[in-house]
């Protein structure tokens, strides 16, 4: 039987900390202290991704990281949108989720074939946060975005809402457009959330996946920062505290 968001995530609020994988020959090395830092503060989950790195370091992490994380949730993400390699690797290293950029619609660049994503999704017992109109993807023209974010939901256990870019503010607008449409399917919020804009998307969203503002400056190849990760998890247990 296939899992649900809940089965996985099972707090009020969950919070994924991103692992880029940047560091170069210390990919390694980086990569295990953010997981602790991650753990340390309380962040629910982490993707471990190759937006800086390659396929083979994200195994490799995952390969350590399985016997070293005790009380967060691993996940993979395998750019652009590999679902054929997330969803096996998954499944092999013992991660609990993978994230993918789209999983409904089309766009002027980048296609899923739908039917084979099935196939593979259903041989994994894993989750899938998958994503609708995203970043760095244009929907053709005369696209419906209610009719995709409908396949969305029945593709993915999560819906991924982001902006324009990595570390980019998604408008306001689209969240509370993405939950008017999909109700009480799970909402995550996957891109530009910071400690000041947080409080309001997380009120809306079930999740967040949180990368650039848990580094100095926003900059993707900077280290992890346990005091920029305390301040955002500050308003996080506001939020939980009050939905």
């Amino acid at each position: 039987m296939q899992k649900k968001f809940s089965d996985v995530f099972k707090g009020k609020l969950t919070v994924i900390g991103m692992i880029h994988l940047a560091g170069k020959e210390l990919s390694l090395d980086r990569a295990l202290d953010e997981l602790a830092v991650y753990e340390q503060e309380g962040v629910d989950a982490a993707i471990i991704e190759n937006y800086h790195g390659t396929k083979e370091q994200v195994e490799e992490v995952l390969s350590a990281a399985e016997r070293m994380c005790r009380n967060i949730v691993l996940g993979v993400n395998i750019l652009p949108n590999e679902y054929y390699i997330s969803l096996p690797m998954a499944e092999h290293y013992g991660a609990k989720f993978v994230q993918l950029d789209h999983v409904a619609g089309r766009y002027t660049a980048g296609k899923i074939d739908h039917e084979l994503y099935m196939d593979f999704k259903a041989k994994a017992p894993v989750i899938v946060l998958g994503g609708v109109w995203p970043k760095y993807y244009t929907p053709v023209s005369g696209s419906d975005l209610e009719k995709d974010l409908r396949e969305g939901m029945q593709r993915a256990e999560a819906v991924v809402v982001t902006g324009e870019a990595t570390g980019k503010e998604i408008p306001i607008g689209k969240i509370r457009k993405f939950r008017e449409i999909i109700g009480d399917h799970p909402l995550v919020v996957g891109a530009g959330l910071t400690p000041e804009n947080a409080y309001e998307q997380l009120m809306i969203a079930d999740g967040a996946i949180v990368g650039s503002c848990f580094k100095p400056n926003g900059a993707t190849y900077g280290k992890v920062s346990a005091k920029l990760v305390k301040k955002f998890m500050s308003v996080v247990e506001k939020v939980r505290k009050e939905k």
